[in-house]
């Protein structure tokens, strides 16, 4: 274990020399995550504007919502962003080197690169969900915030297990570039609360298909009355959905075939 953290070190220091050889480039995607943060808030200002509540959730309650989605995605990108490299690294060849090395192959292709750009907006994120709790008019509780952060944590392993099953595909469909576009799909549909749909399709989405579990689950408990039970069923899906990644990465990396094969 100790041995990864080292390397886990060096690669955040190589990302971090990479972004400072980029200055512009790094200031340059600073203002656009800003600009997709105004984007957020305008949507939500939009709908409300002309309703108080939406499928039982007010002004508040949506941007806790949003910042909960608009953080799993800042966060994703920030420490999984080399996932989206994995179909060019096939296309290259340079998948090739990493499946060589003496260190597992879906630690390296996961975390090799950290996305600094994004560290303001995760804080930017984290002032959103502030100002939406606040704003909410719900009693906070600790347990409540401890629950948040815990179905946080599991929906962030939940999505990028996802997304680690989309992009190995790219090992088969070595032309398809936008693999990722799916990953950003999950995102949009996540940033309405599941209460909207019908008991049908609510029921789907939360235990079939854990997209209530990205974000309305996680966010609920700091809107709602904290929630043991589906604590437990988002830690349980983030298990299932990592188990089930870990093994198909390895059944890809069975069948794939040398660059120069």
């Amino acid at each position: 274990m100790s041995r990864y953290w080292r390397v886990y070190k060096l690669f955040w220091t190589s990302s971090l020399q990479r972004e400072l050889e980029f200055r512009a480039n790094f200031i340059a995607k600073i203002f656009q995550n800003l600009v997709w943060i105004v984007f957020f808030l305008t949507i939500v200002l939009v709908i409300y504007s002309n309703t108080d509540s939406v499928a039982g959730w007010n002004r508040g309650d949506a941007f806790v919502l949003a910042a909960t989605v608009f953080l799993l995605g800042s966060a994703s990108t920030a420490f999984f962003f080399s996932l989206m490299e994995i179909p060019e690294q096939v296309r290259r060849g340079t998948l090739d080197f990493v499946v060589t090395k003496p260190i597992d192959s879906q630690f390296w292709v996961s975390l090799r690169r950290f996305n600094f750009d994004q560290i303001g907006a995760i804080i930017a994120g984290l002032t959103m969900l502030v100002f939406g709790v606040v704003t909410s008019h719900h009693s906070v509780t600790l347990v409540g915030v401890v629950f948040f952060a815990v179905l946080f944590c599991a929906a962030v392993v939940l999505y990028n297990s996802f997304v680690t099953m989309l992009m190995t595909l790219g090992i088969w469909l070595v032309r398809v570039d936008n693999l990722w576009v799916l990953g950003e799909t999950v995102q949009q549909i996540a940033r309405y609360p599941i209460d909207m749909y019908r008991p049908g399709v609510k029921l789907l989405l939360t235990y079939y298909l854990p997209l209530a579990f990205i974000a309305t689950i996680p966010a609920s408990q700091l809107v709602r009355e904290p929630d043991l039970r589906s604590v437990a069923i988002g830690v349980a899906w983030a298990i299932g959905l990592f188990i089930v990644a870990r093994r198909y990465w390895r059944f890809a990396m069975v069948h794939y075939s040398s660059a120069s094969s």
